[in-house]
C-alpha cells in the first residue's frame, strides 16, 4: 500500500517540477511561428513522463525507508528479527527471487515491498502486523509482498505511470498553449506568456491527480495478482484468506486514519477509484474463486 502512495506521490511531484522547470527556462523547442509542433511536443511529453515515473521508481526504496523509519536488519537482534529474515529468504527463494532487504518499522499492521528491480527490492513489515498476527497470518502478507518483487508490479507501474503521464503534460500544454494565444494579443510576441505557464501547471496538478485514478485501477488488479501468488508460494489459500479477516478487523477499530484512507479495505463512493487495494471482502473472495 504504501509503495503505491509514494510512487504516486513522488511521481506527481517530480512531473510538476520537471514541467515547472522547463517552463521558467524556456525549453519550447515544440513551439513554432505557426503553433505546435505536435511531434516534438509528443517527444517532449514522453520523455517528461516516463522520466519522471523512472526516477521515482528509482528513488522509491530510499523514500520508503525515510517516510516510514524503516530500520533495515542488517544482523537480527531477536528471535523475532530472525523468523522475518528467514520468512522472507524461504519465499525469495521459492519465487526464484534474490534476497530482498528486509526491515522492520513502527506502526499499525501493515506491510510493503519496493524497489526499482528485483535485485535492489525491499520488504518491510510494521510493528504491529507482528504484534496482531499469528505466525501463519504473517507469513501469508509477507509472501503478498514477496509475490509483488516476483510480479514486477513496482516496474508495471512506472510504465502505466509513464504513459499517462505523457498524456497529462502533452494535453496540459496544448491547452496552455490554447489559453495563452486566446489571451495574448497579437503584438507579434513569439513563444508562449504567463497564462501559458500558469495553465501548464495548474493542468499538470489537476490531470497528474485525475490520472492517478487510472493507476490506482492497475494497483488493485495487481494486488489480486499478489493475493494469489501468496497462496501459490504457500501451497493453499487459505493462510492468505485469514491475513486478510484478521487485517479486515484491525481496520474497524485499529488502523490510524492515514492507513484506513490509503484503501487497505476499500473507500465508499467515488473515493474508491483513488484507492490502491480493493476491499477486503472481493479479495477474499477472489481468493475463494481462484
Amino acid at each position: 500500500m504504501k509503495r503505491i502512495v509514494l510512487l504516486i506521490a513522488t511521481n506527481l511531484a517530480i512531473v510538476v517540477v520537471l514541467g515547472i522547470f522547463s517552463t521558467l527556462t524556456g525549453a519550447h523547442r515544440f513551439f513554432t511561428g505557426s503553433g505546435l509542433d505536435l511531434g516534438k511536443l509528443l517527444l517532449f511529453a514522453a520523455i517528461m513522463g516516463f522520466g519522471g515515473a523512472f526516477i521515482s521508481l528509482l528513488l522509491s526504496r530510499t523514500i520508503a525507508k525515510w517516510s516510514t523509519g524503516a530500520r533495515v536488519i542488517e544482523s537480527p537482534a531477536s528471535s523475532t528479527e530472525y523468523w522475518l529474515v528467514d520468512t522472507v529468504r524461504r519465499y525469495s527463494e521459492r519465487a526464484d527471487l534474490p534476497m530482498p532487504e528486509v526491515a522492520i518499522y513502527e506502526g499499525e499492521a501493515n506491510a510493503f515491498a519496493t524497489g526499482a528491480t528485483r535485485r535492489s527490492s525491499l520488504v518491510a513489515v510494521s510493528t504491529g502486523l507482528l504484534e496482531n498476527m499469528t505466525r501463519e497470518e504473517a507469513e501469508a502478507v509477507i509472501a503478498h509482498e514477496v509475490a509483488h518483487i516476483a510480479n514486477g508490479d513496482m516496474v508495471t507501474l512506472t510504465l502505466i505511470q509513464g504513459v499517462v503521464n505523457t498524456f497529462v503534460v502533452f494535453v496540459a500544454r496544448v491547452i496552455g498553449w490554447l489559453v495563452d494565444s486566446a489571451l495574448r494579443r497579437q503584438d507579434g510576441e513569439q513563444g508562449p506568456g504567463l497564462a501559458y505557464t500558469v495553465t501548464v501547471v495548474l493542468c499538470d496538478i489537476v490531470f497528474g491527480m485525475l490520472a492517478s485514478i487510472i493507476v490506482m485501477y492497475f494497483s488493485r488488479q495487481r494486488e489480486f495478482r499478489a493475493d494469489a501468488g501468496a497462496a501459490q508460494l504457500m501451497g493453499s489459500p487459505v493462510p492468505m484468506v485469514r491475513a486478510l479477516r484478521r487485517l479486515g478487523s484491525l481496520e474497524a477499530g485499529a488502523l490510524p486514519q492515514n492507513v484506513a484512507t490509503a484503501g487497505i479495505s476499500g473507500r465508499p463512493g467515488w473515493l474508491a477509484l483513488f484507492a490502491s487495494h480493493p476491499p477486503i471482502e472481493e479479495r477474499i473472495a477472489a481468493l475463494r474463486a481462484a
